[in-house]
């Protein structure tokens, strides 16, 4: 059963070399948004199938492909926050049904109860394997808990992490798993399979989405809104910037979204000072080119600072009209002085 993305296949050949002899922690690491976390759970159910194909990938038909479907394969266990465990789509505002918002974090608690999966026989007297994504997301308890699992390994048990922010991770981890860098695939691959998606603009929404094609398809709707819209028109002419009526026509707009707008578009901002060159917005170089002309390059660098306070903050706002008109105020002043 092949779901693997098409750049994937030479990654998904050099797992396959670790089949006969797996380590006990691999690390999956790479940039967000290309299929890491994917490839793991199609690594994890193919060496869990009792039928691969010759190519490593798992039947789809036995026993053990079925549970592995359902969620209930019993030498299978996935640890991850319960943000992304209620439901991958549910926004940061979600609650459970306690009435609290799901943690982002994988608590010490998720990772204590592997001990009952660690000790127990597999049930198939082959492998077990725990997936744990994001990585990064363990708090240092957490961490710590996962350590000792890594230090004194159950035979026939392998940890596989997948993490975007590996400089995040312990270093005691770090040098437990074997490292399994993924590249992002090529501009070209990557448009392909766009395409294909029914992604209406694949090469902007790569560009955009800072060429990590799944989450060039979330985006691929943001860039056609009317706000990122009205975003754009405000920031490119600073001096004329109505923060005031710009702030009223966001407030609905999620605020995190804004600022990874505003930061997307700062980036630009200051790879066209240093570099003469853009990653985000392909067609603006004239814009952006006089835009930050007359602008010195620690004020860049001081707004990139900024937003990537703004984003934190952004979290946690509870009066978003006045948080993006403090944040508007800020943009304008950087670039004008």
């Amino acid at each position: 059963m092949n779901n693997i993305y098409p750049w994937q296949k030479n990654d998904w050949g050099r797992l396959q070399e670790l089949r006969k002899r797996p380590p006990h922690g691999m690390l999956l690491k790479g940039s967000k948004g290309i299929g890491k976390f994917e490839l793991a759970m199609n690594f994890a159910r193919s060496l869990l199938c009792q039928q691969p194909d010759e190519a490593g990938f798992a039947c789809g038909q036995c026993p053990s492909c079925h549970w592995f479907s359902q969620g209930s394969h019993p030498d299978f266990c996935l640890l991850q926050p319960d943000a992304l465990s209620l439901d991958a789509d549910e926004s940061d505002d979600s609650k459970s049904a306690s009435g609290k918002k799901p943690s982002k974090q994988i608590s010490v608690d998720q990772v204590r109860g592997l001990a009952d999966f660690s000790g127990m026989s597999a049930h198939q007297g082959g492998r077990r394997v725990v997936v744990i994504h994001p990585a990064e997301a363990m708090n240092t308890n957490a961490a710590n808990a996962l350590l000792k699992s890594l230090e004194e390994p159950s035979p026939g048990l392998l940890f596989i992490l997948v993490s975007h922010r590996t400089q995040q991770l312990l270093p005691t981890i770090l040098s437990r798993c074997l490292s399994f860098a993924l590249p992002a695939p090529d501009a070209a691959s990557a448009a392909r399979w766009l395409t294909q998606q029914g992604v209406k603009n694949p090469a902007e929404a790569l560009a955009a989405s800072g060429f990590a094609p799944l989450q060039a398809i979330q985006l691929d709707e943001q860039l056609g809104s009317e706000e990122r819209d009205k975003l754009l028109r405000g920031v490119r002419q600073p001096a004329a910037l109505d923060v005031f009526a710009l702030a009223e026509a966001l407030q609905k707009t999620e605020q995190v979204v804004v600022v990874q707008w505003l930061q997307q578009w700062s980036y630009d901002l200051s790879a066209m000072k240093l570099a003469g060159r853009l990653r985000y917005h392909p067609g603006e170089e004239a814009v952006m080119r006089k835009l930050v002309e007359p602008v010195a390059p620690l004020d860049l660098a001081r707004l990139q600072s900024y937003l990537q306070g703004a984003k934190r903050e952004a979290q946690h706002t509870l009066n978003p009209k006045l948080f993006l008109e403090s944040l508007l105020f800020s943009y304008r002043q950087l670039m004008l002085q």
